[in-house]
């Protein structure tokens, strides 16, 4: 017990000077504190998922003919409330909706405390605008029910359509949320409080970066505290106590660390056409020509008549024109950059429409021209 008085008190002595030195410390302007690049292990979000009626709606409910669970939910919630249907009775709902309901459960939720719900419509309906989710469990992974959601919807979407068939929908009228729409019922357990020392994984996985997380944390607090068990995890010994390990935590997340910096990449978006190049791509000297071929095909109508007394049929015959064209482009050359504003001028000066550059990109690639990796989304 003594002993471990006395570890507690060298904890929370180290912790207060290491405070000292933060506030008196001149730190890099590309400093990072460590909350907004790591994690702790173990203190995560839960996603949570439940099922539910939406009722009170305008007329744009279920079509329960195409969709039978709808009926089937609702008279079994009419049966759970005393109110019995006569086998083989069918009825038609245009106010109730069948929904899921979704919503994450943050770490450290306590039961009562309140938490964001989202609702999407399952069925056919048009819109929930207006509606109102009924009392639905939501579960997680485990099958366990840890909140219970229920509440007035916002939906940002609304939807309109006439006698005719002509419509109108702005944004998704068949989605909403409920700000604070779940009570939690049940606390998930992590493992911040239990154990000897803490884990910090990285948002981005870096040797760098994890051996400079090591080393401030180190200058601060002692030698061997934290110590990089790979490229994305950071061990650090904690103290056991629950209030002087928030205290520590306090303290870590505060502490700023340069990352390092991420590796050479093309990212290329071959939907949008969108191109994004790293802060380290250099490219070596290399000559790049390329050509675009247009095919083009018109078809016009041509109309056949015959003379007056030849007795034959006015037709229409369809004539068809095909021509290729394709630019000289002449041959230019890629000189070796060093850094990106080198690049970013080199293709500025080449103008090629970004499908172009694509396939430039990737064939400066297989030449061994492009040093970075190029991946393609």
């Amino acid at each position: 017990m003594l002993s471990n008085l006395r570890n507690h008190k060298s904890v929370l002595a180290k912790c207060l000077i290491a405070l000292m030195l933060l506030s008196t410390t001149t730190l890099s302007v590309h400093a990072e504190r460590l909350k907004d690049i790591a994690d702790i292990a173990g203190v995560r979000d839960n996603p949570l998922i439940g099922y539910g009626l939406v009722v009170g709606l305008d007329g744009t409910g279920d079509q329960t003919t195409q969709t039978p669970f709808t009926s089937q939910s609702f008279r079994s919630m009419l049966q759970q409330l005393g109110i019995q249907i006569p086998e083989g009775e069918s009825f038609q709902l245009k106010n109730v909706a069948a929904v899921t309901v979704h919503a994450t459960l943050p770490p450290f939720a306590k039961p009562g405390q309140n938490i964001d719900v989202q609702v999407s419509s399952i069925g056919n309906s048009k819109s929930l605008r207006g509606g109102s989710l009924l009392m639905s469990p939501l579960k997680g992974a485990d099958g366990q029910v840890y909140a219970i959601a229920q509440g007035e919807l916002v939906v940002g979407g609304f939807g309109a359509e006439g006698a005719d068939g002509s419509s109108v929908t702005v944004n998704i009228p068949s989605a909403g949320r409920i700000p604070n729409g779940a009570i939690v019922e049940r606390m998930i357990a992590n493992s911040f409080s239990t154990g000897t020392h803490l884990t910090f994984n990285l948002n981005r996985a870096d040797f760098t970066t994890a051996r400079r997380v090591a080393e401030s944390i180190n200058e601060l607090l002692g030698p061997d505290v934290a110590r990089a068990a790979d490229a994305a995890s950071i061990h650090v010994t904690a103290p056991r106590d629950p209030n002087q390990r928030v205290s520590f935590m306090s303290l870590l997340e505060n502490v700023e660390v340069d990352p390092g910096k991420a590796p050479a990449r093309v990212i290329i978006n071959s939907r949008t056409g969108t191109i994004v190049v790293g802060e380290h791509v250099r490219v070596r000297a290399g000559a790049v020509t390329h050509g675009s071929l247009t095919v083009t095909i018109t078809s016009t109508a041509q109309v056949s008549q015959p003379n007056a007394l030849a007795g034959g049929r006015t037709v229409v015959v369809p004539q068809t024109d095909v021509s290729v064209s394709q630019e000289a482009n002449r041959m230019f050359a890629f000189e070796a950059t060093t850094t990106l504003n080198e690049l970013v001028r080199a293709v500025n000066e080449v103008g090629a429409a970004p499908g172009d550059l694509m396939a430039i990109l990737e064939a400066l690639k297989q030449a061994g021209a492009l040093q970075a990796d190029l991946i393609v989304i």
